[in-house]
């Protein structure tokens, strides 16, 4: 008997699944247990195994496509078997959502005159291309994905691979529903011939006296939003506005725990102990000290835990994703460091376990590598508050009524205020700024 093959449920918080990879074609033996498909979830890539014996007759959601938790997505069955009645059922979401539908198209542009000047071509091409990532594909005829309403239509792991090859995804032709660019188009678009050199696809400057060509409207592409970006979206709409936000700032003296770094790091270099391990470390010592920081807002009652669960975000390519550091008060700070690279690789790689990035009683958001000196984190519900830590900065301060130069650092902890007080969350601040000002507190 033919076995329906559904969209599953591989984390907490997903509501819908992206087709990333097929690791079976149509025809194809497969084993109960054996990986079937790569599916991206809302904040990783996980592997979907097959749930039955037989051969994989129909894949009905191809790649690049998403359908919703239960839906059809393939048929497995005997070589033989009819499986007529599984396919004449509704078509998936999927295939719903892939073709706009002809309320939603926006206007179509003005028809564009036959000859057109050779440098608004050359511009319109050069506009496509740094949609595409700057660089130019095989010259071909405007695809039917962009050509009725000037959007094109693509799914995300298409999208990538076109930025990582610098392909221009106006001039690839979509192969998927509606004209949908998918990954095969953009396979067969890579395996052609290199496109003419840039001097002969960009206009030539404009010569002095001369008036720059007027292009119009900048070209532009659509793309769909990846269930990881359309969990960030959700989630802080249940965080900022429904949670009472409110921050508090302080500065903290670095030299010390920089010195730490260096002395530790100078000792084994195989440890590579960064500023942000020290951090972390230091967070999970405050909230042990401080247990009404380390709680969370439960609707009728206030949730403490035992351990700091210390949640690190890392930027990933799609949006940002917050591993967890388990227990980070129970560990040393060569432990916290192995597992925070560990974590953080399968982050980007998208192989972390739901586990692994779902639970933290407190998170830190460290935006100080990019030179940001002071910013503010929004709270991942249900936890009570977040860390936004800037960037260390010599700066002068007076110290013994002398002028001296300090590593000084910023940060900002926002506070769900139905957990936490002004007085509460200042007094963790200043445990924080003390040991990490101090760093010798964590061997006492």
């Amino acid at each position: 008997m033919a076995t329906k093959v559904i969209m599953p449920k591989l984390s907490p918080t997903m509501e819908e699944g992206q087709i990333s990879r097929w690791l079976k074609k149509e025809g194809d033996k497969v084993a109960m247990g054996e990986p079937l498909a790569e599916i991206d979830t809302d904040k990783a890539t996980m592997e979907m195994q097959a749930l039955a014996n037989g051969v994989l007759r129909k894949i009905i959601v191809n790649e690049g496509q998403s359908a919703p938790l239960g839906d059809l997505i393939a048929v497995i069955g005997t070589a033989d078997e009819d499986i007529s009645s599984l396919l004449a059922a509704p078509a998936p979401a999927a295939e719903k959502e892939a073709a706009p539908k002809p309320a939603e198209r926006e206007p179509a542009p003005p028809p564009a005159p036959t000859a057109q000047p050779a440098p608004q071509a050359e511009a319109a091409a050069a506009s496509a291309a740094s949609a595409g990532n700057g660089q130019g594909g095989q010259p071909a005829p405007a695809p039917a994905a962009a050509a009725a309403s000037g959007r094109i239509i693509v799914s995300p792991l298409a999208a990538r691979m076109a930025a990582e090859s610098g392909l221009d995804l106006r001039l690839v032709q979509g192969s998927g529903p509606g004209g949908r660019i998918i990954k095969k188009d953009i396979e067969a678009a890579i395996s052609q011939p290199k496109a003419a050199p840039a001097s002969q696809r960009y206009p030539r400057p404009v010569e002095p006296g001369q008036t720059a060509p007027v292009a119009g409207a900048s070209a532009y592409r659509d793309e769909p939003a990846t269930q990881i970006r359309q969990t960030i979206a959700k989630r802080l709409v249940t965080s900022l506005g429904p949670v009472p936000h409110f921050f508090l700032t302080s500065e903290i003296e670095m030299d010390r725990a920089a010195e730490m770094r260096r002395g530790i790091n100078a000792l084994d270099p195989d440890l590579k102990i960064s500023i942000n391990d020290i951090i972390i470390k230091v967070t999970a010592a405050a909230l042990i000290q401080h247990p009404e920081v380390n709680a969370s807002f439960q609707e009728k009652f206030l949730r403490y835990y035992e351990h700091a669960d210390v949640g690190v975000a890392v930027a990933i390519e799609d949006g940002l994703i917050t591993p967890v550091v388990r227990a980070a008060d129970q560990k040393s700070l060569s432990q916290i460091a192995a597992e925070v690279r560990e974590l953080a690789e399968r982050a980007r790689s998208k192989k972390l376990k739901p586990e692994e990035y779902t639970g933290a009683t407190f998170s830190i958001s460290n935006l100080g590598m990019f030179g940001i000196d002071e910013f503010t984190a929004v709270i991942n519900p249900p936890e009570g508050a977040i860390l936004a830590i800037g960037a260390m900065t010599p700066k002068p301060v007076v110290r013994d009524n002398e002028i001296v130069v300090r590593q000084i650092m910023r940060v900002t902890m926002s506070c769900d205020h139905r957990v936490i007080d002004g007085a509460t969350g200042a007094k963790f601040l200043q445990t924080f700024k003390k040991i990490l000002e101090n760093p010798l507190y964590l061997v006492v």
